[in-house]
């Protein structure tokens, strides 16, 4: 049976054969396999089927401390490439890759809006067929940061107007308590003007016992952004539509409500937010994920360690 080395440099061989590929593509799986080679050799493994599925797991767990995602991606797709190449030519038994998964690549973070292009949409909302539905829309998003699905499942019995609250199912159904500005209040109620009140069974209202407030009586149309019938919670697909339809409007053409919400989190980091607000505002169940969700800005970094570090001393440039 053929040493691991022997093995690689057959597939090597095939490589620079094969058409479509470049000799890049074979100096770079010789690299890699190269790494991997050496890496077995520190184990102590000299024969080429004692490299298991343990083997190769521990390789990447090692990886893992040196190599970014998509580099550690790069070096497992010549693993595999090379050990099926070696299961085809019977130089190994089994194939210790068969079960082994990729390493999936971080999603790219959105990238935050400006506080100019915001208000540009919210400019262009206020004028639109419905301005008081697609307003609305724009102030949760943005304003308190909410997702999509909770965006569409707030009912008027989650809202203390007066007090400025949400209470909001998130993530696992759980619950959490959103604060929101004028800005957003203003646009409540001229919803609720113009979409609730006037089908209201005007009962008792339940007051708040989180904040003491009161709640807005119960109506016919429990969903603050109600579907044509008025009974059902506005389509996910429509809130969608309208938020890319007035962004392109306003020449922003990559954003959607998720970029809303990021916008609005990494614009409060930027004012001076803690972290740690931003995770409970938001609904993250973990701090890493509130850090790997926000992206800071260049002036915001530069200004935060000019004022935090005592070498820092950042002096005026000369005209």
């Amino acid at each position: 049976m053929a040493s691991f080395e022997q093995a690689v440099d057959l597939f090597i061989e095939k490589v620079k054969l094969q058409a479509g590929t470049t000799g890049n593509t074979a100096i770079s799986y010789s690299v890699d396999l190269a790494q991997f080679a050496s890496y077995i050799e520190k184990l102590g493994i000299g024969e080429f089927h004692d490299v298991t599925q343990k083997v190769i797991k521990s390789y990447i767990r090692e990886m893992s401390s040196w190599y970014a995602k998509s580099s550690i991606s790069r070096k497992l797709s010549a693993l595999r490439s090379f050990f099926t190449f070696a299961a085809e030519m019977k130089l190994i038994n089994s194939n210790p890759m068969k079960a082994i998964k990729g390493v999936t690549s971080p999603r790219p973070l959105p990238k935050a809006v400006s506080h100019e292009t915001v208000n540009k949409m919210l400019e262009l909302a206020k004028k639109s067929k419905t301005p008081e539905r697609d307003t609305l829309i724009f102030e949760l998003l943005y304003g308190a940061g909410l997702r999509i699905s909770e965006l569409v499942a707030l009912k008027w019995e989650d809202v203390d107007i007066e007090s400025r609250w949400l209470v909001v199912s998130g993530k696992g159904d759980k619950q959490r308590r959103v604060p929101f500005g004028r800005f957003a209040a203003e646009a409540l109620e001229n919803v609720y003007k113009k979409y609730g009140r006037n089908t209201a069974v005007h009962g008792e209202s339940t007051a708040s016992a989180d904040t003491g407030g009161e709640r807005l009586p119960s109506n016919e149309r429990p969903f603050v952004l109600p579907d044509e019938s008025g009974g059902r919670a506005i389509n996910v697909r429509t809130v969608h539509r309208i938020v890319t339809g007035i962004a392109k409007k306003s020449g922003a053409f990559s954003v959607t409500p998720h970029v809303l919400r990021h916008s609005c989190a990494t614009h409060m980091l930027e004012g001076g937010a803690s972290l740690k607000f931003i995770q409970e505002f938001l609904g993250h169940e973990n701090l890493s994920t509130t850090q790997i969700y926000l992206t800071i800005s260049a002036s915001r970094m530069k200004e935060s360690y000019a004022k935090a570090h005592p070498r820092a001393c950042f002096e005026e440039e000369p005209d």
